[in-house]
């Protein structure tokens, strides 16, 4: 059986699915200047719950995990001071990575539907390892045999792309010494109309480490959707786009 596009679609959980919840309230550093949750507070909100749900699990710390590929349908837009609630769950297994899907609801009517393929690494190497047998066993049942793959599958820039010069700050390195995929989320905040209604679908893929030092480029194509990606030497280090309902 061939394996479904990571975080291309957009799973609910079954009665028996094993899922974690935490609660957030949306802060002054997570929204845009009209209110609204940006891109990156939401990754990491992700971040956070996801964190929070292996330490609840168990999960052995000898891994760590770095994050391939990332969906965020934004159906109705969480505002500053609203309270959320985070759920998330396993929906796909690969070799080395797995699908994590998770709904952000609020109590102003924040409707967020995520999900992120996450890529198993070893401490210290950060190469990628099969997925440990602990982690089978407790998120393996969920996923109901669902196969994912980690591929990327948005387009590159063209030629007459608007490119510019973008700084990678020292604030934004994590402890594997690149951008932090949170932070990463940025260059498409960039880029985005200031004001608009956010109401629409983000991707974010992850191809290469964004390190500090580099000579980094933001390249931007305004269409029906927005498309952007950070490059270094014409080589792509991510990939974003936001198409708006």
């Amino acid at each position: 059986m061939s394996a479904n596009a990571g975080a291309s679609e957009l799973i609910k959980p079954t009665p028996s699915t094993r899922s974690f919840q935490i609660e957030r309230v949306v802060r002054l550093s997570d929204v845009d200047p009209s209110g609204q949750l940006r891109l990156d507070a939401t990754a990491r909100m992700l971040q956070d719950v996801a964190s929070d749900d292996a330490t609840d699990a168990g999960l052995d710390g000898a891994w760590e995990w770095i994050v391939r590929r990332t969906l965020i349908e934004v159906r109705h837009a969480a505002t500053l001071d609203e309270a959320v609630e985070l759920s998330t769950y396993c929906t796909g297994m690969g070799r080395s990575w797995a699908e994590r899907t998770t709904r952000i609801r609020g109590d102003a009517g924040a409707d967020i539907f995520c999900s992120s393929v996450w890529v198993q690494v070893a401490n210290g190497t950060g190469r990628p390892t099969p997925l440990s047998d602990q982690f089978v066993d407790i998120y393996g049942p969920a996923c109901g045999g669902r196969k994912v793959s980690a591929r990327l599958v948005l387009p590159g820039p063209t030629a007459t792309a608007e490119r510019s010069k973008w700084t990678v700050r020292r604030a934004d390195l994590d402890p594997f010494d690149h951008v932090n995929n949170a932070a990463n989320w940025a260059f498409l905040e960039e880029a985005l109309v200031p004001g608009a209604k956010r109401v629409g679908r983000a991707e974010m893929e992850f191809a290469a480490p964004v390190m500090h030092g580099g000579s980094v480029q933001m390249v931007l194509e305004l269409r029906d959707a927005t498309a952007a990606w950070l490059i270094e030497d014409s080589r792509i280090l991510s990939s974003a786009r936001w198409t708006p309902d």
